[in-house]
């Protein structure tokens, strides 16, 4: 499955922009490991080295790592660089899952 057609899916998709050798990146996988627990199967959760899929990270303007993302039906609803904590992902995902639900 290629990427546009993993984002184009009518479940909401969390990307994951990020690089192995960024410490923020590292700091980002054990709060999308909780946020994969809570939401279970609403949301897909994706990650994307931007060093082998350097195409992708051009496609969507990714400057910086880690950078957040989410999809629904091809459509960007949301994005954020940087690390961001637990209840404030939680929060945007609700945000989206509820009002289309």
């Amino acid at each position: 499955m290629t990427f546009s057609e993993l984002i184009r899916s009518d479940k909401p998709v969390l990307v994951d922009f990020f690089a192995t050798w960024c410490m923020p990146c590292k700091m980002m996988a054990p709060i999308l490991e909780e946020v994969k627990e809570e939401v279970g199967e609403t949301v897909k959760i994706v990650k994307v080295d931007v060093d082998k899929n350097p195409l992708a990270a051009q496609a969507y303007h990714i400057r910086g790592v880690p950078t957040l993302m989410l999809f629904k039906n091809g459509k960007e609803l949301w994005r954020q660089a940087g690390v961001v904590p637990k209840h404030e992902l939680l929060r945007v995902i609700r945000q989206f899952t509820q009002q289309n639900a």
